[in-house]
């Protein structure tokens, strides 16, 4: 099984873009994202010095941006993505090239809500002097331990020994000089606590613009930070972004599903390193690959084929729409969202002046979300309820599990 990651902030380096600009379908690409974001990304991708791009309004359109034309660039139609990758996930806001690579939104849509992210987190930010410092080895128990005693939080869990504490510049200073016993600590090259309670100003904007987000549900599994959970509903997958922002990235519960899915091989897009190299501490057996050039392209599309297979949620859509069957007033029966239905079962009914018709499911599944309410009015075909559908046996019910 083929696992897809994108980096998170940090993974950024100066001119780690440049070998790529010199494919003029990539600058292509490059330039119309950066229209959509309002930033000349080739400029902080291929010329911009270190502190540039580490401004957080800069260095996260420019990650999604990189992560999601690395994964065009190897796999340039959706269809042979949906059909090879295993699962998918991104660390921090590389979910959001994570969410867009398995079509929950769209490349120009990820671009905008991460500009805004950046931007939101950027001024948070701003409020009071904070940042982030990697916890590398030591026992778990202390690291955590240490970091309750100074006030920080752990707000990203990483496996293979390693947390990143977050916090006020005051109280990571106190750790610098009081660090947990056998851990040594790395500054990180971002500009505020992320994933902390000091970002909710974040949230709160983030929660607004959400709102006129359409979604679609993943095409292949895709796996959540908050919980290392695969989220099958699309707009569960946008509100757990949204809130991301000020929780913990659980990074080592993402790495444990994809044991237990199976993952044989994990692919990292630009600019890759971070998570290939906590994969091979964390997962042994898996074979990484780390994309940070077009030279290694072929290679990664040997490494494909080597790991890829059909993903079962491509093979088995993750929604149905029951429709009205005809103009008049819908009245529900009663069926709620998580309700199970067989096929046949009644949802409701649609009346108009000469006759009421029952509205039965034609695939059995789950309940997930009522799109009209008692006493509406419907058009022939409108969609009035959206199922998951009853999984193959096997793998279906595992997802629907995990």
């Amino acid at each position: 099984m083929l696992a897809i990651v994108a980096p998170g902030q940090g993974a950024q380096t100066p001119g780690f873009l440049a070998p790529w600009l010199e494919d003029p379908v990539f600058r292509a690409r490059l330039d119309w994202l950066s229209a959509v974001a309002g930033l000349d990304l080739a400029h902080y991708g291929a010329d911009a010095d270190a502190n540039t791009i580490r401004d957080t309004a800069v260095a996260q359109p420019l990650l999604v941006a990189a992560s999601m034309l690395g994964a065009l660039s190897l796999l340039p139609h959706p269809a042979d993505a949906f059909r090879r990758v295993g699962v998918a996930a991104g660390h921090s806001v590389g979910e959001i090239a994570a969410a867009a690579g398995t079509r929950v939104i769209t490349a120009e849509q990820a671009m905008v809500f991460v500009r805004e992210r950046g931007r939101a987190m950027a001024t948070a930010s701003k409020a009071t002097a904070t940042g982030m410092t990697a916890v590398i080895g030591g026992d778990p128990d202390d690291v955590l331990a240490t970091l309750h005693k100074h006030g920080l939080t752990a707000a990203n869990i990483n496996g293979a020994g390693q947390v990143v504490a977050a916090g006020t510049v005051q109280r990571l200073e106190a750790l610098t000089a009081d660090p947990p016993r056998r851990a040594r600590l790395r500054p990180m090259s971002v500009a505020g606590a992320f994933h902390t309670e000091h970002m909710a100003p974040a949230v709160e904007v983030l929660h607004s613009y959400a709102q006129a987000i359409s979604t679609h549900d993943p095409r292949s599994p895709l796996l959540s930070n908050r919980d290392g959970r695969v989220v099958h509903d699309g707009r569960e997958v946008l509100h757990r972004l949204v809130d991301q922002v000020a929780q913990p990235v659980r990074w080592d519960l993402c790495q444990q599903t994809m044991q237990d899915l199976g993952v044989t091989g994990l692919l990292e897009m630009p600019p890759a390193g971070t998570l290939a190299g906590l994969a091979k501490r964390a997962l042994p057996g898996v074979e990484t690959l780390a994309l940070n050039s077009p030279d290694q392209l072929d290679d990664a599309r040997a490494f494909v084929d080597k790991h890829g297979e059909t993903s079962p949620i491509d093979a088995n859509p993750t929604w149905r729409l029951v429709v009205a069957p005809m103009k008049g007033t819908f009245g529900a029966a009663g069926v709620h969202v998580g309700a199970r239905l067989a096929v046949g079962d009644v949802v409701g009914r649609v009346s108009s002046l000469r006759d009421t018709l029952d509205v039965a499911a034609t695939h059995g599944g789950t309940v997930l979300e009522w799109l009209v309410e008692d006493g509406d009015p419907v058009a022939p075909g409108q969609p009035l309820v959206r199922l998951h559908p009853d999984s193959q046996p096997d793998v279906g019910e595992e997802l629907v599990r995990a």
